[in-house]
């Protein structure tokens, strides 16, 4: 199974799409946000492309990176938002990873992947919301939250299918 394009090249990919993650944290955190956890997020468009380039452990490195990054970046770290992004994020990466890898690259598609992934986290989200800050109101939240990762990531998986299909980079790096 061929990992990256020339050896030692996986290690190299991984930085850069650690970095890219960091890079969409930035933007997306000059971007007004109704909550303090809720995100469009764009940060996971390097977890997305990752799917298809690192073995599991790696892609759960590139997770790890995304998380402590974007809680740095936004000053989160020791805060509930923290908790919210690490469970969304984790809960997010690891459905898209096994639902990309469990019914293989033909059968499913970054949308899918998009959709579950954004679902996956914005439910993990607003159930520790309504645990741990809005209680039954968090009700009242769900609607436009689910709404906005619906539309996000059919959008970051559409924009992933185009990418992945143009790209000589992405052709060389990927699985096969």
């Amino acid at each position: 199974m061929r990992l990256t394009a020339q050896p030692g090249e996986n290690g190299k990919t991984l930085a850069i799409l650690g970095a890219f993650s960091l890079f969409l944290s930035a933007i997306e955190y000059m971007i007004p946000k109704p909550l303090p956890f809720m995100r469009i997020g764009i940060a996971n468009l390097p977890l997305m492309l990752a799917i298809d380039i690192f073995p599991f452990h790696s892609f759960l490195i590139l997770a790890g990176i995304k998380i402590a990054g974007q809680a740095l970046i936004t000053g989160t770290l020791f805060s509930y938002i923290f908790l919210f992004s690490l469970a969304g994020t984790a809960v997010s990466a690891v459905s898209m990873f096994a639902f990309r890898r469990l019914s293989g690259n033909k059968l499913s598609s970054f949308i899918g992947a998009g959709l579950l992934g954004a679902m996956a986290s914005n439910i993990t989200q607003l159930a520790l919301a309504s645990i741990f800050v809005f209680g039954k109101a968090a009700q009242y939240i769900a609607p436009p939250f689910l709404i906005t990762g619906i539309i996000t990531g059919i959008s970051l998986g559409i924009f992933c299918e185009i990418f992945t299909r143009k790209s000589a980079w992405y052709d060389a790096c990927r699985i096969r």
